[in-house]
Parts: structure tokens; sequence; C-alpha cells
């Protein structure tokens, strides 16, 4: 079975960038999935299971904050790996703890940062 990184954030631009700098990924077997809502996070989610998920905070229909807690709440979810991108403001990083998330990345992110943590996550070297 294949691994899945579920990409999420409203704004087009992010998406893309995000896939682009996870691309290399592809060629190892992972399946990059993609969401423009929480919403529609929340189905993929449901439906595909992935093992990584990078999730906008600010964002329509559900935030990543909610989408988060219910992954976290869900026992077949629960040990999903998430990461909740955001600005760097202290309140926002402890709400992200509280609703489970793995891991807090401040936007702008560094896309090489991120590749390093994807394959940390995954155990996997690109």
């Amino acid at each position: 079975m294949s691994k899945k990184i579920l990409i999420v954030d409203d704004e087009v631009h992010i998406r893309l960038l995000l896939k682009y700098a996870l691309e290399d990924f592809e060629d190892a077997g992972v399946e990059l999935l993609s969401a423009s809502d929480g919403l529609e996070a929340w189905d993929v989610v449901q439906a595909e299971r992935p093992d990584l998920i990078i999730l906008d905070v600010m964002m329509p229909g559900l935030s990543g904050y909610e989408v988060c807690q219910r992954i976290k709440s869900d026992p077949d979810l629960s040990n999903t790996h998430v990461m909740l991108t955001a600005k760097g403001q202290a309140v926002d990083r402890q709400r992200g703890t509280e609703v489970g998330a793995n891991e807090y990345i401040t936007k702008p992110f560094d896309p090489h940062y991120l590749v390093e943590r994807t394959a940390d996550v995954l155990s996997i070297r690109v």
C-alpha cells in the first residue's frame, strides 16, 4: 500500500507550491492528494486515510483546527501525522497543540524544511 500526503489550503498557489516542493515523493511511490477547504479535506481524509496531512489553519467551511480535532478524535485516524500551517502567533501555536497537531509550521515556510520533515515522517529518502 502506497503512502499518501494530503495538502490542504484554500489558496491555490500555496497548494501548487506544496505539491511542487513534494513532487519527488511521487517518484518514491507516494500519492499526493489535495483539498481546497476544510470540508473537502475531511471527506478526503475519511476516504483516503492519508499518512501525512499538511493543513492550513484559516479556511472556509471547517478550519484547520476543526479538521485536526476531528482527525485526532477518531480512533481510526488518530495516528495520522498532522502539520498545521499558519502565522506564527503564540495563540495559534497553543490552539494547534490543543487540537492535537503533531507540528505547527509558520508561514512563510521553507520548502526544504518541509521536504526534510516529510521524509522523516514517512521514513522515505528522496
